[in-house]
């Protein structure tokens, strides 16, 4: 009788262990469902094109536009020099269109880059994908906000990297700072460029961050220009208003960047 009742009272244990068990594997899963849907609808939410934008994507007589895997490739004038570019977070790809447009017009092909969900933190690596695809003798590597963050921290990669095939010549940073010590090699070429009346970027750390860069770093600062008119999707949270319009601070970055890398 003695071990009878043992006998239950270990099923019951164990019945019970496995009730809890289950209630925890069953949290878990709700949880993961609700950060599956808040991830979802956080990256749903980002910032479109506008629709003049999307007329830069058929090109001219000077600008041959095409679609590939991982983008838009505007093929200008020129034929050594090439940029691969990340777009700002949750901001729709196509909006750098006008800016690519310009540079590669002015001699400097372009690879604008879709990224996953609108997030360059998913693809950090595909400027190297693009690189091992096409034949350039330099190579830039930039990007809007986040995406000149990621395009950074691309380079950085490239600098501890043994395969020093396709290392980028320089560094293009848009409305954006490096959070990674691109100080080893000090021969990088490194271009910043913002806008005097963004509100978004955190010029405290932008100021701090560029003791990472190396000495001949440059920066450059777009009077009345603000942090959405690098591209072409209307106004951003927390944006200033811009006192220039948005073809002046595309041509003004474009001058910029082209004489950055005559240099």
């Amino acid at each position: 009788m003695k071990n009878h009742n043992y006998t239950l009272e270990y099923e019951r244990r164990q019945a019970l262990k496995k009730k809890i068990l289950r209630g925890i594997l069953a949290g878990i899963a709700a949880l993961a469902g609700i950060l599956v849907i808040a991830f979802l609808l956080y990256v749903g939410d980002y910032y479109h094109a506008d629709e003049d934008a999307a007329t830069y994507l058929y090109g001219s007589d000077r600008v041959k536009v095409s679609e590939f895997s991982d983008g838009y490739f505007f093929d200008g004038s020129g034929d050594d020099t090439a940029l691969v570019f990340y777009p700002g977070a949750k901001v729709e790809y196509t909006a750098y269109a006008p800016l690519m447009f310009d540079l590669a017009q002015g001699g400097v092909d372009c690879f604008l880059i879709k990224m996953p969900w609108n997030l360059a933190i998913f693809g950090v690596d595909k400027a190297g994908d693009v690189m091992a695809k096409y034949g350039y003798t330099s190579w830039y590597v930039g990007g809007h906000s986040l995406g000149g963050a990621m395009a950074a921290k691309y380079v950085n990669g490239k600098i501890t990297d043994s395969n020093t095939a396709n290392d980028p010549a320089g560094l293009i940073l848009l409305a954006s700072f490096s959070t990674v010590d691109l100080r080893a090699k000090p021969d990088l070429q490194v271009l910043t460029i913002y806008g005097s009346n963004d509100g978004v970027l955190d010029r405290e750390k932008l100021n701090a961050q560029t003791q990472l860069l190396p000495d001949s770093a440059r920066t450059v600062v777009i009077q009345g220009g603000n942090h959405a008119q690098f591209g072409d999707y209307g106004r951003q949270n927390k944006d200033g208003d811009a006192s220039i319009t948005k073809e002046q601070q595309w041509e003004e970055t474009t001058a910029e960047v082209l004489e950055f890398l005559a240099r």
